[in-house]
């Protein structure tokens, strides 16, 4: 069903499945352009190349989009698959998990987009980024909690849809995807880590571009959090 959700995606296209490399390269070497070129922007207080500010924003969209695929689809996954409802027996927890294999594809092609982009700019390839799966795994829970909780109320709650994606916006916002953290007061940071894509989207940085090594004590404590999110979610369902 994930082969059939990806594919489906580009069917009739001329490109075909190469639209899922061609988006993320195209869509990376414009943020390098206008970042790095147009708007000479720093991240943070200069400790960055214009050049890598592309990348340290590209890497925060990464896990953004990820996110946003899934949780921005799952209100409406049942009512769009009707036919499984009424006609088959069918395990319908298993559709939250079919947009997340599509979503999780068009994440590695972008995740080796960005590979890419960090050897081609002089990046080392550290030790550290073998710890990848390791964070991206708990948010992957968190979203299939997320997804869960919310296709169910889709069912009963139309208007669900518009709401979820007036709070993805104010997600975006309020993540350190545009901005560091340290831009902001002291008092306010901790405000921001309610959100669930803060912390992974500092953790991936921290790795892939930075070199340095995840914050275990946190990863664990998100660990279990994302884990009674998957469970609530799927108790909800």
């Amino acid at each position: 069903m994930v082969r059939r959700e990806v594919i489906g995606r580009y069917r009739g296209s001329f490109l075909g499945l190469f639209w899922a490399f061609v988006n993320p390269i195209l869509m990376l070497t414009i943020y390098s352009f206008v970042f790095g070129f147009v708007l000479k922007s720093r991240w943070g207080q200069g400790q960055l190349e214009m050049d890598d500010f592309a990348l340290v924003l590209f890497a925060g969209l990464i896990i953004f989009n990820l996110f946003s695929e899934c949780v921005s689809r799952a209100p409406g996954l049942i009512l769009a698959n009707v036919n499984y409802v009424k006609k088959v027996v069918f395990p319908l927890e298993i559709l939250p998990w079919v947009v997340l294999g599509s979503a999780l594809f068009h994440t590695a092609v972008s995740m080796l987009v960005l590979f890419c982009f960090l050897i081609f700019l002089g990046h080392s390839l550290t030790w550290g980024m073998l710890w990848l799966p390791v964070i991206i795994l708990p948010f992957l829970l968190v979203i299939i909690g997320i997804s869960w909780f919310l296709a169910s109320v889709g069912v009963f709650i139309r208007d669900i849809s518009q709401v979820v994606g007036l709070l993805l916006t104010a997600m975006l916002f309020l993540s350190p995807i545009f901005y560091p953290l340290s831009a902001l007061p002291e008092t306010l940071r901790l405000y921001l880590f309610l959100n669930p894509i803060t912390f992974i989207v500092e953790q991936i940085r921290n790795i892939l571009i930075w070199g340095g090594q995840p914050d275990w004590v946190f990863l664990t404590l998100y660990g279990v959090v994302s884990w009674v999110v998957a469970w609530l979610g799927f108790f909800w369902f």
